[in-house]
């Protein structure tokens, strides 16, 4: 453990934001440096509790209290060997993961949790400062060949996986650029693009292939990868986004959020976007349907592109500010959140249902809505409309974040012919293999729309069974 009694010295301490003022006039992260000294101090923190159950908050089974304890001793190089042993990406998870780990933190039954976040991403930002982090290519190569379809967290954790025990990995990616969700889901704000590119420097190094601009099933057909490659995983993740099915929906103006996201983001990387093409909130009257991450992620891309008003709407209730009686440690706490994009600006409001739009000349005008209470019949949720609560609002710019029902259909899933779920996920078995032999899948593409922890821990599992399909045993670890 780090200090024992650090739990009882120091209080929760986290990065501060940068000024909204400033942060808003560009497309860095966010936040301002953590001192050293102020990290070594939350490390502290961590408690010699009889049970972790932050190894069980986490889908990776992260190590938290060993890294702790040799941050807290300024021992970084065991810390980032521990870290690593389970985690092919902090640096992605430090900045993205809602922390599950805090959530079923010890400390965090009375008290405020760990910081373990923020000891995550200092590991690694201060390993590659240091230029601790090396490519690990395989001393020696086992013949055998895998194709990964779709580069998310998920594929490129089992490319790495794979290709440090020897295989010839391809990734193949059919946007420009390597990084899925990574590169055009996440907004700048968020997570810098650096992070991902040198990362990719290293799986390059580490004989990773990557085909960029190459859609399996489209522009590669099944058959040439089942011929070709020994094995194949699927991990393409959750990319049919929920549909808002009222009338009006096809007014101009009405755009899923997963349009309009990456297109700031491709700008921002260097590209020439035509006007005609591009989604701006610029001097526009907006309006967000969902509240959860991906709304907030246009929200705080709008606020930067010069919205006149943003408006976010969701179907359920508020959160409460605090964890309610049927929601106990360790579970995940159902709370109010406030990120970064919603300090910045826009309102939020709360069980809104849309019923329709209208629009002049095919244009988008405005969002005809009315309120909703949540009751309990028969023990199932259900959303009652309130009598005289209809109201309507000018919009100019609809975005719409309601989540992803699943994968695509189209092309690879239907060429390939693999099994799905009763919620139309790609159906896997206990080695993450298909229902075809010698195809596996990770991540949303199986799992559902998850978190990216979970991708990295799928992706990790199915690079173990992939291995042992091929070569009879395998020694990756498996953490799911």
């Amino acid at each position: 453990m780090a200090k024992p009694t650090g739990f009882l010295e120091f209080s929760r301490e986290t990065p501060s934001r940068r000024p909204v003022k400033s942060r808003v006039n560009d497309w860095l992260e966010v936040y301002e440096e953590f001192p050293v000294v102020s990290l070594q101090a939350q490390a502290a923190r961590c408690m010699d509790c009889g049970i972790p159950f932050c190894h069980q908050g986490c889908p990776l089974g992260n190590m938290i209290p060993d890294w702790n304890d040799q941050v807290y001793k300024n021992k970084w190089e065991d810390a980032l060997e521990r870290l690593h042993a389970t985690n092919n990406f902090p640096e992605f998870t430090g900045r993205l993961c809602p922390a599950p780990c805090e959530a079923s933190c010890v400390l965090g039954i009375n008290q405020d949790p760990v910081t373990i976040k923020q000891v995550e991403i200092e590991i690694i930002e201060h390993a590659f400062a240091e230029g601790w982090i090396k490519p690990e290519p395989a001393l020696k190569k086992t013949g055998k060949s895998v194709a990964i379809v779709g580069s998310g967290p998920a594929g490129l954790a089992t490319a790495q996986q794979l290709a440090r025990a020897g295989h010839t990995v391809t990734v193949f990616e059919r946007e420009d650029r390597i990084g899925g969700l990574l590169r055009y889901g996440i907004p700048d704000f968020k997570m810098q693009k650096e992070f991902i590119d040198r990362r990719l420097n290293q799986m390059e190094q580490e004989g990773v292939i990557f085909k960029v601009s190459t859609n399996v099933g489209v522009d590669v057909d099944v058959e040439t990868l089942t011929n070709e490659f020994d094995a194949i995983c699927l991990a393409g993740g959750s990319t049919v986004a929920r549909d808002l099915e009222v009338p009006g929906r096809e007014l101009q103006g009405v755009y899923p959020a997963m349009t309009y996201l990456p297109l700031q983001n491709k700008v921002n990387a260097g590209d020439d976007i035509k006007s005609d093409d591009f989604i701006s909130a610029e001097d526009k009257k907006v309006i967000i349907l969902g509240g959860g991450d991906t709304g907030a992620d246009c929200l705080g891309t709008a606020i930067r592109q010069g919205a006149s008003q943003i408006l976010q709407y969701e179907l359920l209730p508020r959160p409460p500010d605090e964890r309610s009686n049927d929601n106990p440690w360790p579970t995940w706490p159902n709370i109010y959140r406030v990120s970064s994009a919603h300090e910045e600006g826009g309102v939020r409001d709360y069980s809104i249902l849309t019923k329709h739009l209208s629009g002049e000349n095919g244009i988008l005008k405005k969002l005809h809505a009315v309120r909703v209470e949540m009751t309990f019949e028969d023990g199932r949720m259900q959303l009652k409309e309130i009598p005289d609560s209809e109201f309507e609002v000018e919009v100019d710019l609809l975005l719409l974040a309601m989540g992803f029902v699943g994968p695509e259909r189209n092309g690879l899933v239907n060429e390939l012919g693999v099994k799905l779920t009763d919620r139309g996920n790609i159906w896997a078995d206990e080695n993450k293999m298909t229902s075809i032999d010698g195809v596996f899948t990770a991540g949303d593409m199986t799992r559902g729309q998850s978190l990216i922890v979970w991708a990295i821990a799928e992706g990790r599992s199915a690079a173990h069974h992939i291995d042992e399909y091929l070569m009879g045993s395998s020694v990756l670890p498996a953490p799911i």
